[in-house]
């Protein structure tokens, strides 16, 4: 089975994470004074996480999967810079407490790290399509938060998760349990914003 069936498998599941109400308020213009500036800090909190789980899966993973880790992980780091820039732009700390919903996230991948490689693999994809389908509901954005969401949904991105969605599929069986924990952690992580 592809990894792409999990999306149907449960599909409210998936469409609370991809079109939450976060979301919806990033296109609309009626995201609540701070929420986009809580939320871009944790999320950068998230992104340093997710660079540590994706370098120890790299080091583990079979050798098809090694080179869209490997510019995964590159990516994650240019991505730690511009999350850098940005915040000192907007004034906002990103040495800020990880909030519950951010340290939840970080636990999950701290686990995560000692599964099988394609339950690993599973989540990555999970995490990283869940994010493009996400920003792409955002689509176009107010116009203050224009340049994120264009920044999170560039053509260059869709063709990483497809190649994320092949070494997934290319490591066995999708991990179904695994895909439910962290759809269940993005919708956490999206509520933490409004809450």
């Amino acid at each position: 089975m592809p990894v792409t069936d999990l999306l149907h498998r449960r599909p409210d599941d998936w469409s609370r994470a991809t079109r939450h109400p976060f979301l919806t308020a990033v296109r609309d213009g009626t995201l609540p004074a701070g929420a986009f500036d809580t939320w871009l800090v944790q999320d950068a909190r998230f992104v340093a996480d997710l660079l540590t789980f994706q370098a120890r899966l790299l080091a583990r993973a079979p050798r098809p999967a090694q080179a869209v880790l490997a510019a995964g992980t590159v990516s994650l780091v240019a991505e730690l810079d511009w999350f850098t820039e940005q915040a000192a732009g907007r004034g906002l700390d990103l040495a800020a407490a990880p909030l519950p919903a951010t340290g939840a996230y970080a636990a999950l991948l701290r686990r995560l790290d000692g599964v099988a490689v394609g339950s690993a693999l599973t989540a990555l994809w999970t995490i990283e399509r869940t994010y493009l389908d996400a920003w792409s509901h955002a689509r176009p954005g107010a116009p203050d938060l224009r340049e994120f969401v264009e920044h999170w949904t560039q053509p260059g991105f869709a063709g990483y998760v497809a190649d994320l969605q092949a070494a997934a599929d290319g490591a066995g069986a999708p991990d179904e349990a695994v895909f439910a924990e962290v759809v269940a952690a993005e919708i956490a992580f999206w509520d933490m914003a409004l809450a």
